[in-house]
């Protein structure tokens, strides 16, 4: 069982079902505020109430597929869905591409990010008074001035660094850039250890890169500052520590729920996920 230090708990048991697989999961899920507030389950948004769109951005290693499983719930549920392409070059300029979808995207919007994609929408949702909350899944909530890599090396656990697979290519101005990939025999441990291995492998397969410099870029500005926030923090990743992801948690007092998972957590528990997202969207959207 897992356990959430702030303030009261609401535990939550059941079986989880995996993405691409007919899988059952047990999972013990604590669901509470960073601040010590309760988290509670609102009830099911009626028709006579607008959805917001749902936005969704990936992060390194994967590309939108590892939302597929999330989507479909969602979409089940009523919510229209956007999963945004990041491409993985920096947190400035991967947040100017996701603002073109959100400017694109017209009314009430939920935004979400999995790992490096929580860098991208703390920058892209700033300012914009139609994203009405920021869901973070397994991913950095950075201050101004802190980088995904420093965020990382702040405690112990991540396992990341000796499982990469750098690529050093030549770009057009004559300078060198490093792109960064896992190592396909080693994916499954270190990114989805509770995803099936067939669903697993065609992941490591997929995986996009990222630009090693994109994890070294410093944050500019904060969107979780001003706007309310929600995050689902996975006590078996071996990329983003949890004593990471509870120390930036507590202090967005985003209201949060834990879950022994792997970094890959909309892949193996995918209604986990939508459950959190739609929480989100009650809580924010009349």
């Amino acid at each position: 069982m897992v356990r959430n230090k702030g303030g009261r708990k609401r535990l939550v048991t059941g079986a989880v079902a995996t993405a691409a697989a007919g899988v059952a999961l047990g999972a013990f899920v604590i669901s509470g505020t960073a601040n010590g507030a309760t988290e509670t389950t609102a009830a099911p948004t009626t028709a006579k109430h607008a959805r917001p769109t749902i936005v969704l951005e990936h992060g390194a290693f994967a590309d939108g597929s590892s939302w597929n499983g999330v989507i479909s719930r969602l979409k089940a549920d009523g919510y229209p869905v956007v999963a945004a392409a990041n491409p993985l070059r920096g947190p400035a300029s991967d947040a100017a591409a996701l603002r073109t979808v959100l400017d694109h995207v017209k009314g009430p919007k939920i935004v979400v990010g999995h790992s490096y994609g929580g860098n991208v929408i703390s920058e892209a949702a700033t300012n914009d008074p139609d994203v009405k909350a920021l869901v973070y899944v397994a991913a950095f909530l950075p201050a101004p001035g802190e980088s995904a890599l420093e965020l990382t090396n702040k405690y112990p656990g991540s396992t990341l660094p000796g499982t990469l697979d750098p690529v050093t290519y030549k770009q057009s101005d004559g300078s060198t850039a490093t792109d960064l990939y896992i190592q396909q025999d080693k994916f499954r441990h270190q990114f989805a250890a509770d995803v099936p291995a067939k669903v697993a492998a065609l992941m490591a397969a997929e995986q996009r890169p990222i630009a090693q410099a994109a994890l070294e870029e410093k944050a500019t500005t904060a969107a979780w500052k001003t706007k309310p926030s929600w995050d689902i923090i996975t006590t078996q990743d071996l990329n983003i520590p949890p004593a990471v992801q509870r120390f930036m948690a507590k202090r967005a007092h985003a209201h949060t729920t834990e879950v022994a998972a792997s970094h890959s957590v909309a892949v193996s528990h995918p209604r986990l996920v939508a459950d959190v997202i739609e929480r989100a969207a009650r809580a924010t959207v009349r």
